[in-house]
């Protein structure tokens, strides 16, 4: 079974960090999503909490 996007359509990229502030992937992940293995798409969504804790220490500096 295929991942899930973890897109939520708040597609509003930070500037320092890269990421989405809705599902914090980057543009390049985002528009490869569909063209990924399965395995790379675990890899994104995993890192979620780290890209998270990234947004927003950059956001409050």
């Amino acid at each position: 079974m295929a991942v899930k996007s973890p897109c939520i359509d708040v597609c509003s990229f930070d500037g320092k960090s890269g990421y989405c502030v809705g599902c914090l992937r980057t543009l390049e992940e985002a528009r490869l999503w569909k063209k990924m293995t399965d395995h790379r798409r675990h890899q994104i969504i995993n890192d979620r909490h780290r890209r998270q804790a990234k947004l927003k220490v950059e956001i409050s500096e």
